[in-house]
């Protein structure tokens, strides 16, 4: 695992348009666990995240092709979620399932977003962590909607991909008008980044594990 005293360097976020957003990444392999190498992309994953004021960040995202994602998300009841997947998968629904409209945006389509977008209401996400341990997290609300964002990524899948023509223009009028405002910010927050060593990802006490015990 990385020093917890070296600050793990902060990376380049992949706009929207750059073809490694736009393809399905590169499963997770025997290769991957455990190495000295995935410990500091994940680490660097968590600031660069942090640094965009972000909730969730893709592999694809920082240019990596590779099946992993972080999060550092609170759920409807107000619980906060920190953890990565490799390999994840989201586990089909059934038709009729209930969803739920709510605002949507991206770290690759900087200074837009969605007033309305539908997804589950619910989602249970299937992986793997850094050292090729199995793990469940279930999900509901703005979590889960956060979940499925991130799996999107690694599919090939924008948001913007879910919306209508007319709202997807919107989307992109948005983000050519503010991604320079943008940038400066991140580039400002990325000058002195807070780094309290790797970051403590949720734990048997976590709600999201207590859930994995029933699934």
């Amino acid at each position: 695992m990385s020093d917890l005293r070296e600050r793990p360097p902060v990376l380049r976020i992949t706009e929207i348009g750059e073809s490694i957003l736009h393809g399905p990444c590169r499963p997770a392999g025997e290769q991957d666990y455990g190495s000295e190498e995935l410990a500091q992309l994940i680490d660097s994953m968590f600031l660069t995240m942090y640094v965009a004021d972000g909730c969730g960040l893709a592999a694809n995202q920082v240019d990596v092709d590779l099946r992993l994602f972080v999060y550092d998300c609170p759920d409807d009841d107000g619980v906060r979620h920190t953890g990565h997947l490799l390999n994840p998968v989201v586990e089909p629904q059934a038709a009729g399932r209930r969803l739920i409209e709510d605002a949507e945006g991206c770290l690759s389509v900087p200074g837009a977003g969605t007033p309305a977008l539908a997804r589950p209401a619910r989602a249970v996400v299937r992986g793997f962590d850094r050292h090729g341990s199995p793990r469940t997290v279930e999900a509901t609300g703005y979590f889960a909607r956060c979940l499925q964002h991130e799996t999107d990524h690694l599919d090939g899948r924008l948001y913007v991909d879910r919306l209508s023509r007319r709202d997807r223009k919107d989307v992109l009028r948005q983000t050519a008008d503010r991604r320079e405002e943008v940038f400066a910010r991140r580039a400002t927050a990325g000058e002195r980044p807070d780094w309290g060593g790797t970051v403590q990802e949720c734990d048997a006490s976590c709600r999201c594990r207590r859930l994995e015990a029933r699934a």
